[in-house]
């Protein structure tokens, strides 16, 4: 059955694009490398049969919509600041909740382009280049739970990374309130179990003071399916929203 795209949630740092974009284009591709020899020739059809190998992968984004500013969460703000630098990128083409579908990499952000003709409705685009794997992954922590004191997510049920591959994920932390400098630190358990007897710690995150993204790659065999995520908030008065999305590249 054709899907019909309705609840895209977009994800670049700490800047929620979903409000302000319409439009998301993500691909990836390998290149083609010609090995051809000698014995490629196929003696029964009298012809030289052209044989391949992958290359370099690599993922491409493109991103449209409308052009907001004078906010630092506001597109013309946030990917002015964020132009030629990497950060995590995550697409949620079904919705935000916890367990929903999720495209996730890191991704430096390579063009930004803005403002039109008179009378238009000031537009937007931009393009985002991999600099990891382009993973199929799920949601961990959704966007819209606000955290405000050190806990741990519900175990959500994935798939194992193989030997070879690799645990991809990514944190975006989207709002920061509070006094007396609010930190957010973020890890990923796993375990073999949904009740988590026996976690092990698969990636931490450099301690969060302000909004931005980070990236971590963990290589496999990691042979739990269950994942969690758990949170150390300090500061007075804090309050954290933040997105996990994780995925596994095969080997």
């Amino acid at each position: 059955m054709a899907e019909i795209l309705k609840n895209v949630r977009l994800y670049a740092g700490g800047a929620d694009l979903t409000g302000a974009s319409n439009k998301i284009d993500a691909g990836a591709e390998v290149e083609e490398k010609d090995v051809t020899t000698w014995k490629s020739y196929d003696a029964a059809s009298d012809k030289v049969w052209k044989e391949v190998q992958g290359g370099t992968a690599s993922a491409k984004i493109t991103g449209s919509g409308f052009w907001p500013a004078g906010d630092p969460l506001a597109v013309d703000d946030a990917l002015f600041a964020s132009l030629g630098g990497l950060s995590s990128w995550s697409a949620l083409p079904k919705g935000s909740a916890f367990g929903d579908l999720a495209w996730l990499t890191n991704a430096m952000e390579g063009q930004y382009q803005f403002l039109g003709a008179q009378g238009d409705i000031a537009p937007w685009t931009g393009s985002w280049s991999s600099s990891a794997p382009l993973a199929r992954g799920i949601v961990a922590h959704p966007p819209g739970a606000a955290r405000v004191a050190t806990g741990s997510g519900t175990a959500v049920q994935h798939v194992a990374v193989p030997a070879g591959g690799e645990l991809l994920v990514a944190l975006h932390v989207l709002s920061i309130a509070g006094t007396a400098a609010p930190t957010l630190t973020v890890s990923v358990e796993s375990d073999d179990a949904q009740a988590m007897p026996s976690p092990t710690t698969r990636a931490t995150f450099t301690p969060a003071t302000a909004l931005g993204g980070q990236f971590r790659r963990v290589a496999g065999p990691i042979t739990d399916t269950w994942y969690r995520v758990t949170w150390t908030i300090s500061g007075t008065n804090p309050s954290f929203l933040f997105l996990v999305t994780l995925g596994v590249v095969p080997a």
